[in-house]
């Protein structure tokens, strides 16, 4: 039936059918084209979309570690976020066609501006996902190529078929330097060798006393300190209280005598110069470094959501001061109390950083403890969210000499460590290492026992666990095989 004045009615029914229809084609390809009559346009936009859902789940589920390992790469990343961007414009565009399909005719001008307006906007709707998808994707690809730029060539050329191949351990130096806007230069106070079995996962971290003193150099260094480090005074003077320590490297590498290392740019001179040192006292090769700036340590762990702690108590089971300085008087401003606790970032610094209420020897294991807790908590949703503020931080925190080209074997070893390899600590602790000290020059005795110690704690941890023990009345009790001389080196689980 005709209007008054021979205008046919307004399809406002079958408006609202056409955006039905349309949304519907948002969530499954082809819904309006086979309402319209166009089954076979339709059936195939189903089938797409059903063959990219099962592409995107098969591939999830049964290659989610092939997929780790892609992930780190450069390429692959670029043509993920180019895949992603075309799947956001084709899916905008089947939105806009669905609704040209169903749209009814006759709409009257202002009416199909608002229709129109309204897919536009839905379309927007479902790409923002994908786009926000690929931009996390460049931005990861960008925080790698930033923290890996593989210009530093000491680890050598990366052997991508068996990047393992005739290296049954990797050694990575990690270390965490107090550089902050109240500092000059970089004091490393946490010194750590992760050592990996290549193969099982089995790892042993061997922790270095900030306050190893007057220690032996490799021959080449001799030029310098012929009689052991001794920083910046004679090399046959005496060292006042505090001074020639381990953690004084750093700023000698970068500032005293950048000559030591040379090819080497600003910023990787002074991981080098620790490299070597460290090596030589530990009487491992060290294969690469990982510095990480204290100070944006906070906002790592703030992004990926805090990390929850069973805090130890002190020494004499006093609380953890939180700042403060008793040499100086200066009071702390606030207490970590014994027990769990979902620490953020400042209060997870301080809890690896503190010292005053017992020594360096106890914060060597609470970092330890710290280190375990951070990679066993870190929460992919949470990572997902606040992805841009922590690759931001990671960028300004962390620098390194590990080759872009390691990554994905990197990646699929940290996975073995994941899944159940046992992680050992070694904390070179005059307590629990007989022949070690700190309060005396470190000098050839007491290297010899830093590197025999060392090698007991990897051969510890490179044999197969020992049968439990006999329960038969009367039977005699076996040590643990593979136990040190020293018993210094513990597994974290027990430790922490």
């Amino acid at each position: 039936m005709a209007r008054r004045g021979g205008r046919p009615p307004v399809p406002i029914a079958g408006l609202w059918r056409a955006l039905g229809l349309t949304l519907a084609s948002a969530v499954v390809w082809g819904v309006a084209h086979v309402a319209a009559g166009r089954r076979a346009a339709g059936f195939s936009l189903m089938a797409l979309l059903g063959l990219l859902v099962f592409g995107a789940a098969t591939a999830a589920l049964a290659f989610q570690e092939r997929l780790k390992q892609m992930v780190v790469q450069g390429a692959w990343l670029n043509a993920i976020a180019a895949g992603i961007l075309l799947l956001a414009v084709v899916w905008a565009l089947i939105v806009i066609r669905s609704f040209q399909v169903v749209c009814p005719r006759g709409l009257p001008g202002a009416m199909r501006v608002t229709a129109g307006a309204l897919v536009v906007t839905l379309a927007l709707v479902v790409c923002t996902p994908l786009v926000y998808a690929a931009n996390a994707t460049y931005v990861l690809r960008d925080t790698l190529s930033s923290i890996f730029p593989g210009d530093d060539k000491s680890g050598g050329a990366v052997n991508a078929a068996d990047p393992w191949k005739n290296r049954p351990r990797v050694n990575i130096l990690l270390l965490g330097g107090d550089g902050g806007k109240d500092r000059t230069g970089i004091r490393t106070d946490s010194m750590t060798v992760a050592s990996v079995d290549t193969k099982t996962g089995n790892t042993v971290l061997l922790s270095l006393p900030r306050a190893l003193y007057r220690f032996q150099v490799p021959p080449r260094l001799r030029s310098v300190w012929p009689n052991g480090y001794t920083g910046d005074y004679p090399p046959n003077g005496t060292c006042p209280a505090g001074a020639c320590l381990l953690n004084e490297l750093y700023i000698q590498g970068e500032k005293r005598h950048p000559e030591l290392e040379p090819g080497y740019k600003k910023g990787q001179r002074g991981p080098h110069l620790l490299e070597e040192v460290i090596g030589y006292l530990t009487g491992l090769k060290l294969d690469y470094y990982v510095l990480v700036n204290l100070e944006g340590f906070r906002d790592i762990v703030d992004a990926m959501g805090g990390v929850k702690v069973h805090v130890q108590a002190s020494a004499d089971g006093k609380p953890l001061p939180i700042g403060g300085d008793p040499d100086r008087g200066i009071p702390p401003s606030g207490y970590l109390t014994p027990g769990w606790h979902h620490l953020d970032g400042e209060h997870a610094l301080w809890y690896g950083r503190t010292r005053h209420a017992d020594d360096d020897f106890h914060r060597m294991d609470r970092q330890k403890c710290l280190m375990r807790d951070i990679a066993n908590q870190a929460d992919p949703q949470k990572v997902v969210t606040h992805f841009e503020k922590l690759a931001n931080a990671a960028k300004s925190t962390i620098s390194t000499n590990i080759p872009a080209a390691l990554l994905p074997a990197l990646v699929k070893l940290a996975g073995t460590v994941k899944r159940g390899a046992d992680i050992s600590s070694l904390s070179y602790d005059p307590s629990k290492i007989p022949g070690f000290h700190t309060d005396r020059p470190a000098d050839a005795a007491i290297v010899s026992v830093m590197r025999r110690a060392a090698a007991q704690a990897i051969a510890k941890s490179a044999q197969p666990p020992a049968p439990p023990a006999s329960t038969t009345p009367g039977a005699r009790r076996t040590p643990a095989a593979g136990k040190t001389s020293s018993g210094a080196s513990v597994s974290l689980k027990n430790a922490c």
